[in-house]
């Protein structure tokens, strides 16, 4: 074979996977300076990504670390945190106005659930990101044809999650019912970054309202004397939350 035809060949060869690289790495610090941007904007808490790394070619990759700061006059300092987010994506999507996500996973996550008279810190969250929305708050992020990107997410998983009852000494941890969501914006055409999120946390505050009605059911049962006060003011707080019931 030509050498000169080898040569050639080895340096289109090597194109691609700079070209390959290159394209990875830009849609993964795309996606990590879009929620760095307009996640504050729309919880108005401190919002982190630590690092995204998407494939250009099969639109799968994982979101890492995630940081979500609780709203001001709670304890802790976090809500929740992440570790990692499997999502996939159809190929190239990203790149335009109507996002594709094929599917959304995250294992182990780990919630905060503070309560006092009639709030809760991740109702408080819920309420910041409402009223961005409704206050008109230019939050949602746009694609380069100025509209502003809707989503799709054909299935979002949420498994093995914990929630944290109370901060400090008496503080219990309990386990997450699992949640499972289709057809996220499928009907609509596609949704807004703040309309999704909307719809996993107020799907998220139920199944910490459950954790917490377990936890205290099991009051002076199986926990210890700290840990059931806790549970105990939590389902207090959450009987207030829901009205007395």
């Amino acid at each position: 074979m030509n050498k000169k035809l080898i040569y050639f060949g080895g340096a289109i060869l090597a194109l691609a996977l700079v070209a390959y690289v290159g394209l990875t790495l830009f849609l993964g610090s795309v996606v990590k300076a879009g929620v760095n941007s307009f996640a504050p904007k729309l919880t108005q808490t401190k919002v982190e990504l630590a690092g995204a790394h998407i494939s250009p070619l099969t639109g799968s990759g994982t979101l890492s670390g995630l940081y979500v700061g609780n709203p001001n006059g709670w304890n802790s300092e976090k809500a929740f945190y992440l570790g990692k987010i499997h999502v996939e994506v159809s190929p190239f999507s990203v790149l335009g106005d109507h996002v594709v996500v094929r599917e959304v996973f995250i294992d182990q996550p780990e919630f905060v659930y503070e309560t006092k008279l009639v709030a809760s810190n991740i109702g408080d969250l819920l309420k910041n990101i409402e009223a961005a929305i409704g206050g008109g708050k230019d939050t949602a992020p746009t694609a380069k044809n100025g509209r502003p990107i809707k989503f799709e997410v054909k299935h979002f998983r949420l498994q093995n999650g914990r929630v944290t009852l109370g901060v400090g000494a008496t503080a219990v941890t309990m386990p997450m019912p699992p949640i499972e969501l289709n057809d996220l914006g499928t009907k609509e055409g596609g949704i807004t970054s703040e309309q999704l999120v909307v719809a996993v946390m107020r799907s998220v505050s139920s199944s910490v309202v459950t954790a917490t009605t377990q936890a205290a059911g099991k009051v002076g049962t199986t926990m210890g004397a700290a840990a059931a006060e806790s549970a105990k003011k939590a389902g207090e707080g959450l009987k207030k939350l829901l009205g007395g019931k």
